[in-house]
């Protein structure tokens, strides 16, 4: 049983990205280090947090956050460094105002757009008139009967 712990302990070890060397020794700073860290995104690993990452730009990025507070940087301060150095595609959850916020509202807009347009579309054709069919002639009727046959 101890060796299945020991295992798993083992294969769970790449979960556990932050390194001894990158903690610090205050536990508020360290708390406030882990809570930026995971929402800032590993530029290598695409959508994993650098909390989470292995990779060597996400240890980068988690020292720099931890240099920054110790520097007595706020959390804010510490996000807009790094959002300045690396642009808004490190943030995990992007910030809804600027230019943003036509990315935000673009799906919406485009879904009641579309909605509108099919609603246009349904009204138009239920009131459109009716189309009569009209009735074969008698030649038309034989030629038909003829073409069948064959």
């Amino acid at each position: 049983m101890k060796r299945l712990i020991l295992v798993l302990c083992l294969m769970a070890a790449p979960l556990w990205a932050v390194q001894p060397d990158e903690v610090l020794d205050d536990p508020a700073l360290e708390a406030r280090a882990r809570e930026i860290s995971s929402g800032l995104r590993c530029l290598v690993c695409r959508n994993e947090s650098i909390d989470d990452s292995n990779a060597e730009l996400a240890r980068d990025l988690r020292l720099l956050v931890r240099e920054r507070l110790v520097a007595g940087d706020s959390d804010e301060e510490a996000v807009d460094f790094i959002v300045d150095r690396y642009g808004e595609y490190v943030l995990l959850k992007p910030r809804t105002g600027g230019a943003n916020i036509l990315l935000w509202l673009a799906g919406p807009l485009m879904l009641g757009t579309g909605l509108i347009l099919a609603g246009v579309y349904l009204r138009r054709r239920s009131r459109a008139p009716e189309t009569s069919v009209a009735e074969l002639s008698e030649a038309e009727e034989n030629r038909l009967r003829e073409i069948l046959k064959e």
